[in-house]
């Protein structure tokens, strides 16, 4: 029998349609205009990083190959992040510190970060030292090192969701507190609405959903939408839409 809540394939579809309105809406309103109803629509674009972490997490302890599922990520990291920058108008090679390349280079890199806490074959100032590079690596992505971090901390913490409620908390208040007071407060303000994604996780029922093809959906559609968005961009002579 069907359990009560939502399974997997419901919530990611609520992830993708939340991240198109996101995106969409920085197609149309590019840059960061400070207009409540734009802002509103971002608001509702936050509930989809939280949302690709935490199924990040389920996917590691769901996955019967993880070197399958690192490889599939990475393919997919590579792709995104020639998508994602040129739908930003952002250059292929990075020439900052922040947004420089998609979630997905991190979220690739989250599940390396898993390996290296989960196992036994690595001493402790070998994992301290990969940590810190894999820290280092993932910075200038979209949600930066919190992307790669955040995930591992959902897993380690799986089947306790008030823990899991609790990590998403601190790492999400570390990267709002870091665009509060370098950048913009509006916006570190803005990225405390990713915690909205809590009570839609918690109805997770712990089932995949009978359509077998979503994890596929998933990671095509990040790439895909976002290069229709650059091509978009481009015909109405953007430059950049990302702030």
């Amino acid at each position: 029998m069907t359990k009560k809540g939502l399974n997997s394939n419901q919530i990611k579809m609520i992830a993708i349609i939340a991240m198109t309105i996101d995106h969409v809406t920085w197609l149309l309103f590019p840059g960061y205009q400070k207009i409540w109803w734009v802002l509103l629509l971002h608001v509702i674009g936050r509930l989809t990083a939280p949302i690709m972490w935490f199924f990040i997490a389920e996917g590691f302890h769901y996955t019967g190959n993880v070197k399958k599922y690192i490889f599939r990520l990475f393919f997919f990291a590579v792709i995104s992040h020639f998508a994602y920058d040129f739908a930003g108008g952002i250059p292929f090679i990075p020439n900052g510190f922040f947004n420089m390349t998609s979630v997905m280079w991190s979220l690739a890199w989250s599940v390396v970060l898993m390996v290296i806490f989960t196992t036994d074959r690595l001493p402790q100032w070998a994992k301290i030292l990969l940590i810190a590079l894999i820290c280092f690596i993932t910075f200038s992505s979209d949600w930066s090192t919190i992307a790669a971090i955040c995930p591992v901390y959902l897993y380690l913490n799986r089947g306790n969701f008030k823990k899991q409620a609790l990590m998403l908390l601190i790492w999400t208040a570390i990267y709002a507190a870091v665009y509060f007071i370098f950048m913009d407060k509006v916006y570190g303000l803005l990225q405390m609405c990713a915690l909205l994604s809590l009570p839609i996780l918690k109805q997770y029922n712990g089932e995949r959903g009978s359509w077998k093809g979503m994890k596929w959906l998933f990671y095509i559609y990040y790439p895909a939408h976002l290069f229709v968005i650059g091509i978009i961009r481009v015909m109405m002579g953007q430059k950049s839409i990302f702030p």
